[in-house]
């Protein structure tokens, strides 16, 4: 996929960094992800209503959503929607929210 990217960068006439290329492979299956939370917490994590999630750290996301998870914070519909997710899936979601400014 890294291939894929770095062509697409050299045709443009952009050169990236191998950080930049793994930021882009993340980037695009955590926005997926966590377009499933964009309804309550708004687009790109900014929205009014529920917590803010744009810009937090990436270790607090993830630690929120493990506990909901783990059904420490009740049974409500983010227990439910964590629930549905693997450890990674988890991680990228909160990689992308905290990418978010």
């Amino acid at each position: 996929m890294w291939k894929c990217i770095a062509a697409t960068a050299a045709l443009a006439g952009l050169a990236l960094s191998s950080g930049q290329i793994a930021q882009a492979q993340v980037a695009q299956p955590g926005r997926l992800l966590a377009s499933n939370c964009f309804q309550c917490h708004g687009t790109n994590g900014k929205g009014p209503g529920f917590d803010r999630l744009a810009g937090e750290s990436t270790a607090e996301i993830y630690k929120e959503l493990k506990q909901f998870q783990a059904g420490k914070e009740g049974n409500g519909i983010m227990a439910k929607h964590a629930m549905a997710y693997t450890d990674e899936q988890l991680r990228l979601i909160s990689v992308w929210f905290a990418a978010q400014k």
